[in-house]
This record gives C-alpha cells, structure tokens and sequence, in this order.
C-alpha cells in the first residue's frame, strides 16, 4: 500500500497518464478532436489560463488558505482598460503595456486588502471580483471595444512554424521566469516558507505581509498580461472576456497538486493539469456537450483533486514523510 501512495504522489506521472486517457477519450467522442485546427485553439486558449494559473498557484503557495477570486475580472477589465485607452487615441502598444501595469494595481488593491486591512482573501477577492467586472460593464456599457490595429493581431493570432506566437513568445518565457524566480531564488524559498509555517517565516527576518501583497500583485500582472494577449487573439475587448477563468484557474492549480494550504506543490505539474482542462473543455465544445455539463465537470474536477490531495498528504503523515512531495523543483 506504501508503495501504491508512493507512486501515486509523483504528480508529473499521474498527469501524464491523465492526459493520455483525457485525450483518447475526447478523440473518440469526436474524430476531428485532434485535427490542426483544434489543436491550435486548445494552445491560444491555454495560453491564456496557464498565465492566470500561474498567478493563483502563487497566491496559495503563500498559505493563510488564500485563493484569488478576482483573476478573471481583473483580466476583463485590464483588457476593457487597454480598449479605452486605444479609443482615447493612445498608441496600442503603449496601451497594452500599462493595460499590464493596471492589472498589477488590481492584485495590488487585492494584497493590501487581505495583508494590511486583515480581510480574508476569499471575501476579498470576492468583493472585488463584483467591482472589477462592475466597472468593466460601466465602462463598455456591455458593448465590446473594437477597431484595434490589424498588426496587434499578431499577439493572438500570428504563429511560428505553426505553433501560436502567444505560446511561444508569451506562455513559455513567462513560465520559464516563474520558474526560476521560484525555484532558484531566494523569493522562491520565502513563499514556500510562509505557506508551510508563516509564523517561523516572520520570526526568521521575512516580512510576511509584504510578501504576500507582493504575490498578489504578481497574479494582478500576469492577469494583465492575459488581458493583452486575449484582446489581440479576440481583436476585441470584452467586459466579460474573464468570466468563469477564476474557476479553471483554481482547478488547475489544485489538479497540478498545489495543496490548498499552502507550501506545497510545484508550477510544471500545474502546466500539465492546463493541458488537461483545456482539452476537455475544447473535447466536451465540440462534441457538443451542453456547457452546463461542463461546469459540472470541472466542479467535480476540482472536488476530486483536493480529496487526492487531501489523502496523500494524510499519507505521507502516516508514513512518516516518506510520500514526498515534488515541490521543491526537483
């Protein structure tokens, strides 16, 4: 039985293997499931979630049961931000680049409201998810912003040798940043630190709250960043172009073995659980699933990655630690 939880705990294999059967499951419901084309689409829209996968996975490695309700009405309205700004008359690319700064004042308003004014993230984020997408509608009035440039396309749209140039260029540099910042400096080590015990973190020079702020900040940045990338692939932008992204972007982290706790888990496995829900929302659209079946899906997802998670973190307990957690970028 040890050796069964033993297996069961190195995340990359079960992931792995999950995709394998995610994938032959939806070919088979489906025979242009993995024609060019789809294939393609499952990439752009991956792109998109593994950026705000990235920065949730962050907020709750951080501990205290953090979690980032807001990730996708920050991305609506950082996108409806950059439409303003281009119809106000600013040059697109100028407006992308503080479309990104003004998402990372979002996650900023999230820190400081959960750091400093003490308010559980849950609520928090909660709040400012109604406000943001709010404020998102008021601005657009419900009516996409249009008319961008044919050459901001190139973002969402453009590719190289035949894989998308928001992949190539966007995705990969921005997981290949997080990693090493995570797993190679010492920022890295102090989020692991104040998810397994915040208490020794601040007693040991670490300034938790700062930390932390500065953790929501980064999803607020990366949440800009999809902003741009999805106004380019949409040449549109939308006020509720993040909706329902807060949910994937959950299930993701927690499916990619990010424990709800905090401190443990590691960012790779979450980019393999990106490709898993990608393609089963993209296999259920074509096979014509109704969406509702979909939420249903991804909710049962969810609640079946945390009770895994859940009992192999009881195992390793019983076993005396000898289950072992990839969370150290080993």
């Amino acid at each position: 039985m040890k050796t069964i939880w033993a297996i069961a705990d190195k995340r990359g294999f079960m992931l792995t293997l999950l995709l394998i059967i995610t994938i032959a499951i939806m070919s088979f419901l489906n025979q242009d499931f993995l024609s060019i084309d789809n294939l393609v689409g499952i990439t752009q829209f991956g792109a998109v979630l593994s950026l705000l996968a990235i920065g949730q996975s962050l907020v709750i490695l951080s501990g205290r049961g953090a979690i980032d309700l807001s990730v996708g009405a920050m991305l609506s309205l950082s996108g409806v931000f950059l439409g303003v700004l281009f119809q106000a008359g600013m040059n697109i690319w100028v407006a992308s680049l503080l479309a990104i700064l003004f998402g990372g004042l979002l996650g900023l308003i999230n820190g400081v409201l959960v750091n400093f004014c003490h308010i559980h993230s849950l609520i928090a984020t909660l709040g400012t998810q109604y406000l943001f997408s709010s404020i998102a509608l008021y601005l657009t009035s419900g009516t996409p912003v249009s008319g961008f440039p044919s050459s901001f396309g190139v973002i969402g749209q453009g590719m190289i040798i035949g894989i998308p140039i928001q992949v190539v260029l966007v995705a990969v540099p921005v997981y290949i940043i997080m990693w090493f910042m995570v797993y190679r400096t010492r920022a890295g080590r102090e989020i692991y630190l104040l998810g397994t015990n915040d208490i020794a973190a601040k007693f040991s020079g670490i300034q938790v709250n700062k930390i932390r702020t500065l953790i929501f900040t980064l999803s607020g940045l990366l949440s800009g960043i999809g902003a741009v990338v999805t106004c380019s692939w949409l040449m549109t932008a939308r006020a509720d172009a993040g909706t329902g992204m807060e949910m994937e972007s959950i299930t993701v982290a927690v499916l990619g073995g990010i424990i709800v706790s905090g401190g443990k888990g590691h960012l790779g496995s979450v980019m393999l659980s990106v490709l898993i829900v990608t393609v089963l929302n993209s296999g259920l659209q074509i096979a014509n699933i109704d969406s509702v079946w979909e939420l249903a899906i991804l909710g049962i997802l969810l609640i079946l990655a945390i009770v895994f998670n859940n009992i192999l973190v009881t195992k390793k307990i019983a076993y005396g630690g000898n289950v072992t957690f990839k969370d150290k970028g080993e």
